[in-house]
């Protein structure tokens, strides 16, 4: 399941220098998260990084893009395979 920042978002500029999927950008009043980019880390870290590093807790995960363990390792694999 892809992530989602929600509107507590105090734009901190905190998670985005971590996302190793570079899934996280600026939009028009928050960060957003690019669905098709994030993996929750999986292939990278243990837990996902922008959710470590929050300190508003407002990136739970996007009801909206349900993806299984092997969905999101999917994804990573093919996102390497891209930047290859």
């Amino acid at each position: 399941m892809a992530l989602i920042i929600t509107d507590e978002c105090i734009n901190c500029d905190v998670c985005e220098p971590e996302c190793p999927n570079d899934a996280i950008t600026q939009g028009d009043e928050i960060y957003i998260i690019d669905p098709d980019k994030c993996t929750e880390c999986v292939g990278h870290y243990d837990t996902p990084q922008c959710v470590e590093v929050c300190p508003v807790d407002c990136i739970p995960k996007d009801p909206a893009h349900v993806e299984s363990e092997e969905q999101l390792r999917a994804k990573y694999e093919r996102l390497i395979a891209a930047k290859g």
